[in-house]
This record gives C-alpha cells, structure tokens and sequence, in this order.
C-alpha cells in the first residue's frame, strides 16, 4: 500500500471511531480537562519523562522560533504536560483550551495527531480537514510516540501551526527529536544501571573481610577496597591509577608476585607495616576478556590470623568455662579464684600442678576468658596423648612435602592456630626431652619454623601449662629440663585434691545434680543421707571428675546409687589396707603353683577375710565387680 493510501486509511478509521465516541464536529474543548490538584499530580507521576523532554523541546523551540508552531508534550494517554512556542500561537490554543492538563486522545477531542499517533502508536501528521473537529481544521500537527526501553508509549511530541504551513519535513523533524529524546532516555538507564551495578560492586566490596584491589595489564591500580587499603597502610585517594611499583614502594614481594602475571592460589606472604609484621594468604586471578586475556589481575589478601580464629570457633578451640564455673567455697579454691583473677591478663606464663581431675583445664580457661585475649583461641594439647614422633609437627606445623603422608600445602601447628591467644600445654611433665628444646627455643624467640621449613613465623602466645606430677623431681630425675620449668613456672598455682578442701564436696555436688539432671533431661533427685555421708568421707582419688561421674550415675537412678565399687568410709579403707598387708606375711610357698591357681587362691583368701562381701573383695584385688564375678564363675567359687 502507497504511503499516501496507508495515510488516508488510517484518518478514514479515526473518523469512524470518533463518531463511535459520539465526538461532535462542532466541539471546540477537550471532553476531559483536568483541575487544580490533578494537574500537579499527573505533571508528577510524568517528572522524569518532562526533565528529559524540556531541553529538547526547547532546542526545537530556538530553531523554530518565529515561526507560527507551537510544541506539545503529552503523556501516554494524550494529556498535555506542557506547552512551547509563540506568544501568540499559544494564546489562540488556550482558547480552544488546549492547556496542560488537557486531554488530546482520540476520546477526547477526535482526530488529531497527538491522539492518532497514540493510537497507531506510529509517527503522524494530520492537517486541515483531516481533524476530524471543525475548530481544528485552521491547524497543521505533526506528533511521534515517546517509548521507553520496553518498547511502551509513554508520552508524545507534537507540532503544531497553521494549516497553510504544512511540510512534510515537519514531521521528520518531531521523529528527529523524538529519537534524541529516547536515545536520552536509554542512556541515562544505562548510566542508572551502570551506577547501580558500581554502588553494588562497592558494597560487596567493601562488606567482606577480605582485602581485595585490581590492577590493569599495564600494572595501574583500578580500584581497591577499604579492607585492602588498611592491611596496606594506603589511602585510597593517592594510590589509585598509579603504577603498582609506585603505590607499594615498601612492599616489593606484594609488587613481584603481581608483576609476574600468573594467577596465584593460597600464597602465604609477609607484610611488614611499622614495624609490625602481619601474615597474609593471597590470590591472584588474571581478569580475561572476550578475545583477550590477561587484561588486569584481581588480588585478594586475606589475613590469615582471621581465618586461624574462624576454624577456632568452629573446631572447639575456644575456652567455655569462666570463673563462674569454678564451684566451691573453701578459703584454698577462694584464694585462688582470687589470685588468678589478678593474674590473667598478664603475658606471662602459668603452670598449673595439681592431681587429675581437679579441674586444672578448666581454671586455664577461666583465666583466658578474664584476659584481653578472650576474643581469640584457646588452643589445648596433652602432651602425654600424642605419640613422640608427632608431637613436634602438631606443635609447630609442617611445610608443603616435609614427609610422607603431609597434606599438600602444609598444615600449621597448634603455635600458630593459638596467635594472639593462649596455648594450654596439658601433661607437660610427658613431653620428650628433645621436644622441650625446641618448646623452650620458641617461648624465647616468640617465632616458630614448621617442621621441613625455613621460614620463620612469628607468634604471640600466651602459654599455660598442667601437670599431675612433681617437676622438681621430674628435674632431678633427669626427664624435665630446668631451665624450661623456670621458663613455665613464672606464675605458679597449685590445685588442692578434693580431699583436702571437703567442705566443697556438697557444693560440687549439688551444683552436678543439677546439671545432670538438665542433661539427662529428669528432675533433680532426692539423695539418701547416707550417700551423702559416704561422699564427705570418701578421699575422692579421682578428685571432681570422678566426684561428676558418680553423680550422674545418681541422677541416672533417682537417687538410688548403682556403682559396681561402693565407695568406702575410712574403716572400710583402713580394713582393707590391712588385708592387704596380712598377704605380705602369706609364706612364700603359696607362689609355688600356676598363675590361674594363685588367683583362684587370691580370691577366695579376700572373700573369706571380708566374709563375702563383693565390694570390698574387688577393691582389694584391684578389679571390678563384674570382673570379679567372671573370675568366681570361672573358678566355680561360691559366694560366701
């Protein structure tokens, strides 16, 4: 279809839907104007669609000032949101009320090119007779659709004049200017997301932990977090878009590795900032683009002293018990409380002695977490659990290859796990002599070397150190080194046995029931005094762990006791320690049978001497309940 034919179809469809509308020809007005508060609020919901289009129009309005046109901008639905052009132009429309506000859709006023164009969503002019209204036949107007970057009507732009001043270069000239509006439009869009995408970019940046910057191929710095910024004692402002050797001038092992433009994983490097010197883990990933690679690197430093305190917290290496948690009233457990208080937050180092089971981890916790290295780990190891040829890469840690079996990269020892923490060294009086060298080397450097490495790495611990034994004896005895218990025993303490602070006994166990009791999800029961009076004369040789485990055994039975050994009162004790020294006057021809014969003999001889009594008779030969049963089974002896 020729243009002209498209053009006459599209006025002769208008003029049939304006008379389905019931327009009349003699209709001067817009059917809908709107009002006051209206207005305002329509130029509102339009503002960004206005700020676009006004210099436009106004560029248009220079152009073609003088000349008897007028310029319209209408949103979606045809209502005028704003008016440019001659004085006098303009006043001739305001009498037909075409003003902001005004409604120029096909509804409203017939046929005319701001309307049509809306509605065929196509560029258009429409002059003289075309309108579809008698008042309008005086004008020319010439209107383009405004579409967003969907691709939806939003508004138009419309020219209008006097009739006798048709061209058709008019309406190439509202399609010109209209373009220019939507390619605005569009730009600005890109720059909003482009700006979006950048605040969001900077937020994650500088949300994480990790300190992260980019270079470009040519070694320039492009852009760097706070993070980065910090670890490298750099301001943002001065380094960014100068070269690398420039911006790190004090950090020539950083400067090499990028220089060498290889991509990089887990590398560990050394920082040193004012006198401080910090580890760090770094990668490097080169930065490829579509056809080219190698165009920049991203580098990500990540302190590794936050990474040893993450794997703490999630790994138990981290100290639960304060000195709330230290039951007890006597004047020795107070004293102590109080002297550990006044101790905790010194560097110095702290050896506990004490008999198992007295609570010796748990007061070196508590003094951790009085201390001002709560935040970081503590970091437990027995010396007497770990085999001899380990205990020296579990203390210290071992390179990348340094034996067969080592993980791949190499592992860090607890030293380094426990930095800016405390390291609690447990049943040190176990250590190998030759262990206790190279402790005692490294509570004087303060750095530690892994095992099969060269490199020396710098750690601040804070050591306490357990032991059940006597190192003074230990010492004279040839197994612990002097100068390192001097080195350990700057701040002494010794935990009394249970048995010589009694008066706690009933606080320890009362404090157990309870806590059982919520453990094992049952009431607090009610304990038979006799229990109790079993408890207070009992010597406890497994002090307050062994204390906890009767109880819970207790709570288990509510309240009844079900030990295979009953614990004895003094005059048990004393009765069977004198049983026990009557066997050093059995002759000596007993021996002379097999080893099952001397046990069998063994038994019966305890059965008689305590007239049957299982418990008794298995505490004297050392042995339990159950075991002794098996044995008189075994033996076919009867109970007496």
């Amino acid at each position: 279809m020729q243009l002209k034919e498209k053009h006459d179809e599209i006025i002769k469809k208008s003029h049939e839907r304006c008379i389905e509308y019931g327009i009349e020809k003699e209709r001067v007005s817009p059917k809908k104007i709107l009002k006051g508060y209206q207005v305002s609020e329509n130029i509102d919901k339009n503002k960004e669609l206005i700020r676009v289009a006004e210099p436009f129009m106004s560029i248009l309005y220079n152009f073609l000032e003088g000349s008897g046109f007028f310029i319209i901008l209408t949103d979606r639905e045809g209502c005028i949101l704003n008016l440019v052009g001659d004085k006098e132009v303009i006043e001739a429309s305001q009498k037909l009320n075409m003003v902001v506000g005004a409604y120029m859709d096909e509804k409203s006023i017939g046929t005319n090119a701001m309307g049509t164009a809306i509605k065929e969503d196509s560029p258009i002019q429409i002059s003289a007779k075309e309108h579809f209204i008698t008042a309008y036949h005086r004008w020319t107007c010439s209107a383009a659709p405004i579409h967003n970057e969907e691709g939806n009507v939003i508004g138009t732009l419309n020219l209008t004049g006097s009739s006798n001043l048709v061209h058709p270069h008019t309406l190439g000239l509202v399609a010109a200017a209209v373009k220019s509006i939507e390619n605005q439009m569009q730009s600005e869009s890109i720059q909003n997301k482009l700006t979006e995408a950048y605040s969001y970019l900077n937020t994650i940046m500088e949300s994480i932990s990790t300190g992260i910057f980019a270079v470009d191929d040519k070694g320039h710095i492009k852009l760097i977090n706070k993070n980065a910024c910090d670890m490298l004692g750099v301001a943002e402002d001065n380094i960014l878009g100068r070269p690398i050797k420039e911006a790190f001038i004090n950090f020539k092992e950083l400067v090499k590795l990028i220089e060498q433009k290889k991509n990089i994983q887990d590398e560990e490097i050394i920082i040193s900032r004012k006198s401080k010197r910090e580890r760090y883990n770094m990668n490097i990933y080169s930065i490829d683009l579509e056809g080219r690679e190698n165009v920049g690197f991203v580098i990500t430093l990540k302190e590794i002293q936050n990474v040893i305190n993450l794997v703490n917290k999630y790994t138990g290496m981290t100290a639960r018990y304060t000195f709330d948690n230290i039951v007890g009233q006597s004047s020795q457990i107070r004293k102590i409380i109080e002297y550990s208080r006044h101790i905790s937050d010194s560097p110095s180092t702290v050896l506990i002695q004490g008999e198992s089971g007295t609570g010796k981890e748990v007061l070196a916790q508590a003094i951790h977490n009085n201390s001002s290295r709560r935040n970081c780990g503590f970091v437990a190891i027995n010396c007497g659990a770990i085999p001899k040829n380990l205990i020296e890469s579990e203390l210290f840690g071992y390179d990348d290859g340094a034996f067969t079996g080592a993980k791949k990269g190499g592992h860090p020892g607890k030293f380094e796990l426990a930095n800016g923490g405390t390291l609690f060294l447990d049943e040190i009086g176990e250590m190998p002599l030759d262990m206790q060298v190279n402790l005692l080397r490294v509570l004087q450097e303060g750095t530690v070397t892994r095992v099969g490495g060269e490199k020396c790495i710098p750690v601040n611990v804070r050591i306490i150190a357990a032991t059940n034994k006597d190192l003074k004896k230990e010492i004279e005895k040839g197994t612990f080194r002097r100068d390192l218990y001097y080195r350990l025993s700057v701040i002494p303490i010794e935990l009394p046995p249970l048995r010589e602070r009694r008066e706690d006994i009933v606080f320890l166990m009362e404090h157990f029931l309870e806590i059982k009791a919520a453990k094992l999800n049952k009431e607090i029961p009610e304990v038979d005094s006799e229990i109790y009076s079993k408890f207070l004369n009992y010597d406890w040789p497994g002090n307050i762990r062994e204390l906890e485990n009767f109880v819970e055994n207790i709570v288990n039975m509510e309240g009844k006791f079900s030990k295979e050994i009953m614990i004895q009162d003094k005059n048990e004790n004393e009765e069977i320690a004198a049983a026990v020294e009557n066997t050093s006057t059995i002759s000596d021809n007993i021996y002379l049978c097999s080893l099952e014969e001397l046990e069998k003999k063994a038994i019966i001889t305890c059965l008689d001497k305590f007239r049957g009594n299982i418990s008794k008779t298995s505490k004297t030969l050392g042995i339990s309940r159950n075991t002794l049963y098996q044995k008189m089974k075994k033996y076919k002896i009867k109970d007496c």
